[in-house]
């Protein structure tokens, strides 16, 4: 998985590059003010780099080198990673279909909800296509297309409430991405760290509420300056359509405790769902000749997008 983010953010890049759209290629950190969350941030450091990942531990002076928005009494250090870039998903979204119908020819059928789908075959309301291959990117729809095979696949749904500030100062910057130290219990990846083990427990005892609503505190800027802040994390096939305040409020008094931002005025909010597996990222399924389902079954699916993408094709020989 790891390698597969790697070659997705190399074609994200070059997306981008040729697109003209806006992306600030930062890095990140992983910011500890416990003990605790420093045994993993540097654990991690050790382990991780045996695996290919490409990351260090600073300590408080170096991590303050990195960025001035986080709080400086009590900052042990920081796992800093140089990899990660930031875009606006609502910006490249909405731009990337003009780009790929100007450059590469690209045709998008809007407002055409897919009916029905056989061998090399599909059908909306207004048309009945023909394709070399029909790939199924579902995301957390699981009732319009093979139903039946869907429900044997033990997914379910994850609703995440995401908070985004009013513009900061032109004068000023949050840096590398920022996570904290509730982060390192949310991610797989930091499992391999014996030392996760008191972090957990240690949550657990303290504030149980973020256990309770699956909380951990990341913030990151777009090119408006605007400062998004996430997340939360409710599992269950009924979304509730309904945000709870009490759950934002419990990320922006976490966040106001260690993120130091001009304005923490929050402008919108609003929620996303995705598709959950127990165990898998990514489902794969073969529901006929022709018709690849492929879905990311957990919360990296912008991430994984164009590396799934290549890899799917290649799998069906439509690339080298």
């Amino acid at each position: 998985m790891h390698r597969q983010a790697l070659r997705s953010r190399e074609i994200w890049l070059e997306l981008l590059s040729e697109a003209g759209l806006p992306y600030l290629a930062v890095g990140s950190l992983h910011v500890a003010y416990r003990e605790d969350e420093a045994a993993v941030g540097r654990e991690f450091a050790e382990r991780g780099s045996a695996l290919g990942y490409e990351c260090e531990w600073l300590d408080a002076r170096r991590t303050l080198e990195r960025t001035s928005a986080v709080r400086r009494e009590g900052l042990i250090g920081a796992l800093w990673s140089a990899t990660e870039i930031t875009v606006d998903p609502r910006l490249v979204i909405s731009r990337i279909p003009a780009f790929l119908t100007e450059r590469y020819g690209v045709t998008f059928h809007f407002n055409s909800p897919v009916k029905e789908v056989d061998a090399y075959l599909l059908r909306t309301n207004s048309c009945r296509c023909r394709a070399d291959m029909v790939v199924v990117a579902n995301g957390d729809d699981f009732q319009t297309l093979y139903p039946e095979l869907f429900q044997k696949q033990g997914l379910t749904r994850c609703k995440l409430q995401m908070l985004r500030t009013v513009e900061q100062p032109e004068h000023w910057a949050l840096g590398p991405s920022l996570a904290f130290g509730l982060t390192f219990r949310h991610y797989p990846t930091f499992s391999i760290c014996d030392s996760l083990a008191a972090l957990k427990a240690r949550v657990a005892r303290e504030t149980p509420e973020f256990d309770r609503w699956g909380i951990h505190v990341m913030a990151s800027e777009n090119s408006s300056r605007q400062i998004t802040l996430g997340d939360s994390h409710e599992y269950g096939l009924e979304v509730d359509i309904f945000d709870k305040a009490h759950v934002n409020d419990l990320i922006l008094r976490y966040a106001r405790e260690y993120l130091r931002v001009p304005d923490l005025t929050i402008a919108e909010s609003w929620h996303g769902v995705y598709a959950k597996h127990p165990d898998k990222q990514v489902l794969r399924l073969m529901p006929a000749e022709g018709v690849r389902v492929v879905t990311v079954t957990s919360g990296i699916g912008m991430t994984l997008s164009f590396g799934l993408a290549e890899e799917t094709y290649r799998e069906v020989g439509l690339i080298q």
